[in-house]
């Protein structure tokens, strides 16, 4: 199963790319929600059938698949936005630095003292790409719901590490992190709603424009 596994973490590590690529948002959404499916398979392929496991891959399709990216695609739809118009690093640049972090993953990943049978795997830098290019998505786009796609792919990041730890992972905790997670997507949304009001934008950039009375 390690290499179907690993074939599921490539896929991953394509739909990054994709995502900063891509200027459309709705786009950026929907790659977010194939690479939350994937990764939701992922406990079924590395670790023995249990009610845990299921329980862990249901909730984490339903949520990462589902749940999170109708919000953020509801978000897009009432803001009225398509396309994320003037990052502060071009596409080009932002998926050269994508390359160049996914290939520094790789290289430190190889140096940390994993255990024997999570050496030969892409879990790890899998799981760093992830969270750099979560980290690039963050903080070189303007939009408000370009920078919760990039909190997503940093969660991403997160729980491809969380994996190898499965087993000895109480379902409380994979609850605990998606209730975590809703809840900062719906903390978003209220931020969003107050700048596209105040401001008629959802261009972070403009924030700087607040001054205190």
């Amino acid at each position: 199963m390690g290499s179907l596994a690993d074939q599921f973490l490539v896929l991953a590590l394509l739909i990054n790319f994709i995502v900063l690529g891509t200027s459309r948002l709705g786009f950026a959404v929907r790659a977010v929600a194939i690479q939350g499916v994937v990764l939701g398979f992922l406990p079924s392929l590395i670790h023995p059938f249990s009610w845990h496991i299921g329980f862990i891959v249901v909730l984490m399709i339903c949520a990462k698949g589902v749940l999170i990216p109708w919000l953020i695609t509801n978000a897009i739809r009432r803001a009225e936005i398509k396309r994320e118009v003037e990052p502060f690093i071009g596409y080009i640049p932002t998926l050269v630095l994508g390359a160049v972090c996914t290939v520094l993953a790789f290289v430190f990943a190889k140096r940390l003292p994993l255990a024997v049978e999570h050496r030969d795997l892409l879990f790890v830098p899998a799981s760093i790409a992830t969270l750099m290019t979560g980290f690039l998505v963050l903080t070189t786009r303007r939009k408000a719901i370009s920078q919760v796609i990039g909190y997503l792919l940093m969660e991403n990041g997160i729980y491809i590490f969380g994996l190898l730890l499965a087993e000895a992972m109480p379902v409380m905790v994979e609850a605990g992190a998606v209730l975590d997670l809703l809840v900062a997507i719906f903390v978003m949304g209220i931020i969003m709603n107050h700048i596209s009001r105040e401001f008629s934008s959802l261009d972070t950039s403009r924030l700087t424009m607040l001054k205190e009375e």
